[in-house]
């Protein structure tokens, strides 16, 4: 008690910053043994990385990319949003209305010399990306007299990316295809070419 009583008559000075960071870490460590138990604070693990390539090797650094040009850079074809509201006023067709309301607003796709990329969401944070070298094939399904249509990118994995109402689909289907077959011969030369019997 004796020391609480001498802490408060004491005068404070003014304390240089060393000083005060000093007494501030101290502080910071008393108070902090006293709000939270040791058992419940948190042990950091700690790894090590073994690395098996030797020190004096230079590392191996892939190429850099070319600047990246856009293709494309647009949402869903505004005559599919028009279609579906004048159709929207029958009750059958409500809900492909309110489909293509948050295609329109709320859909864009990005073809670029490096990849695809489709971004929605309301504020445009579900984002998807991948690149020609994951293209497997290409098709399109026109939609309303050929004025747009869908287009269906099947990827090596199996998965099939359906990106809808995609105005001039057809060149753009193309242009997926060529940059997917530019990509897979550049896979080929880096790994040798066709290995056969």
């Amino acid at each position: 008690m004796s020391t609480a009583a001498t802490a408060t008559t004491t005068p404070t000075r003014l304390l240089s910053p060393t000083t005060t960071t000093t007494t501030t870490r101290l502080l910071h460590s008393t108070f902090s043994s006293f709000t939270k138990p040791t058992s419940l604070q948190p042990t950091r693990l700690s790894t090590k990385l073994h690395v098996s390539s030797p020190a004096n090797k230079t590392p191996i650094t892939a190429p850099k990319p070319s600047q990246e040009t856009i293709f494309f850079d647009g949402g869903a074809h505004y005559g599919d949003l028009v279609a579906n509201l004048l159709l929207g006023f029958t009750l059958v067709w409500l809900p492909l209305t309110l489909a293509a309301v948050l295609r329109g607003f709320f859909l864009r796709y990005r073809f670029t010399n490096l990849r695809v990329t489709v971004v929605s969401g309301l504020t445009g944070q579900d984002r998807s990306d991948f690149s020609y070298k994951v293209i497997k094939d290409v098709q399109v399904v026109p939609r309303f007299i050929g004025e747009w249509g869908d287009v269906i990118i099947t990827l090596r994995d199996g998965t099939k990316v359906d990106l809808r109402s995609v105005p001039k689909f057809r060149e753009i289907a193309k242009y997926c295809s060529s940059m997917a077959s530019d990509a897979t011969d550049e896979l080929l030369e880096d790994s040798g070419g066709a290995k056969g019997f």
